[in-house]
């Protein structure tokens, strides 16, 4: 079996599934239950200095698609509602019973270097192995300046994690909030800061839905709502993108990832290390189907890397990063066309509807009696892949790549490009 333990800023776990902090690592019992399940590190839920946070009820919201419950998810939470001296008490308990998980806590205090050198002895007293600045909860914190309110403004975060190295020894993992125009802005802050780590994304901003009844925003507190933090599969594709932009960023070179948002499978996951994640914390999924999925995460994953060859989580992290490219790097002469297998086909029409009514006019019908047979018009299809993406069943279309007698040409190169034109004359 492949190897999956892993070493993130200094800090061990026998592999690199982590729950991410929130209400599944808010109190000792979930944190054991989770840790006899298999998981390899926890970030206890965001800890903040008494007294305690009030939390409201209702809390959670929820996007449900095409019979996929949990699509989306969203939450009006705060941090800890549970006494600061009981939580760690509990976090000491914790690791001292499991020495080798990794254990991050998760912290927010108020923005002034004063309030962060209070809570800090008294974390790395427990024994824990790291912490993770929440510089991202969407709501709620942020009205009161710590936050998104904090992970906005670069020189914030900058700030505040130099703070931290300065009145701690333990490392210092960054959480990192999506709602920025530029990920790279705070993510390159907190490394002038000392940053050991950096984790992404927090939550997104949303309103998950309307209740049309009482006309306010889901979850519904006695008939008004706010905007929360919106995760789960559906915010996937967002957090790739903004781990993989930090990956390739050279200024962030040599930095550790953990990568979150809306990790689901092993093979989620395998993408997200793929893409420079050296760990990755999942919340939404565990809180849809319960702690025991880290089986087949670990087992999915070990397997496909025993298939793939891979020794270590090392030896395939990071490696999609050189072909994540900017748009002008691409090669503009590639050419794909799509082919239907007939014998798959199920001649439900769903690639010839959306080709003809929204792409190219590009697959045709032809009718033999009863039987429909669906052909594409090689003229006319530009290799969209419209219709792969339509069709119901898997394999039925292929992108077939062509022959090209022309060399590989980018926009850089194209004779197109204005600049290159200008460059000539």
């Amino acid at each position: 079996m492949a190897d999956l333990s892993v070493n993130f800023a200094s800090i061990r776990a026998p592999n690199p599934f982590w729950l991410a902090s929130a209400p599944p690592t808010d109190k000792e019992y979930n944190v054991v239950r989770a840790f006899r399940a298999g998981w390899g590190g926890v970030v206890w839920k965001t800890l903040g200095e008494d007294p305690p946070i009030v939390n409201v009820s209702s809390r959670y919201g929820a996007v449900s698609y095409a019979g996929a419950r949990m699509a989306g998810f969203s939450n009006i939470e705060l941090i800890t509602d549970r006494p600061l001296e009981v939580n760690l008490r509990e976090i000491a308990t914790v690791k001292r019973d499991w020495p080798d998980r990794a254990l991050v806590v998760s912290l927010m205090v108020p923005c002034t270097e004063e309030s962060w050198k209070r809570i800090l002895p008294r974390v790395e007293a427990t024994g824990c192995d790291g912490i993770e600045l929440n510089f991202g909860c969407p709501h709620g914190m942020s009205e009161r300046g710590m936050g998104s309110a904090v992970g906005q403004v670069p020189e914030y975060v900058e700030m505040v994690t130099r703070w931290c190295k300065q009145h701690s020894r333990m490392p210092v993992i960054v959480k990192l909030t999506p709602n920025v125009t530029d990920i790279r802005a705070p993510a390159r802050a907190a490394k002038r800061g000392g940053a050991d780590a950096l984790s992404l994304i927090n939550t997104i901003q949303s309103i998950v839905a309307v209740d049309l009844d009482t006309m306010a925003p889901e979850p519904v507190v006695d008939g008004q709502g706010t905007h929360g933090g919106y995760c789960g599969p559906a915010v996937k594709p967002i957090a790739l993108r903004m781990v993989a932009e930090l990956a390739r960023d050279p200024e962030l070179a040599g930095l550790p990832i953990s990568g979150i948002g809306g990790i689901s499978t092993w093979r989620d996951a395998a993408e997200f290390i793929a893409l420079g994640a050296g760990t990755v914390q999942v919340c939404t999924a565990v809180m849809h189907r319960g702690f025991r999925i880290i089986e087949e995460m670990q087992d999915g994953l070990a397997n496909w890397m025993d298939e793939k060859g891979y020794a270590g989580i090392g030896s395939f992290l990071g490696r999609a990063v050189p072909n994540f490219v900017h748009w002008e790097d691409l090669n503009l002469d590639y050419v794909t066309k799509a082919r239907i297998d007939p014998a798959l086909c199920i001649e439900c029409g769903l690639c010839h509807i959306a080709c003809e009514d929204t792409s190219h006019q590009a697959i045709a019908i032809h009718r033999d009696g009863v039987r429909r047979r669906f052909e594409v018009i090689d003229a006319e299809c530009v290799g969209c892949n419209l219709c792969a993406h339509v069709c119901p069943v898997s394999g039925c279309i292929r992108m077939v790549a062509q022959e090209v007698a022309r060399p590989k040409r980018t926009w850089k190169q194209h004779p197109n490009n204005p600049d290159r034109r200008e460059a000539a004359e």
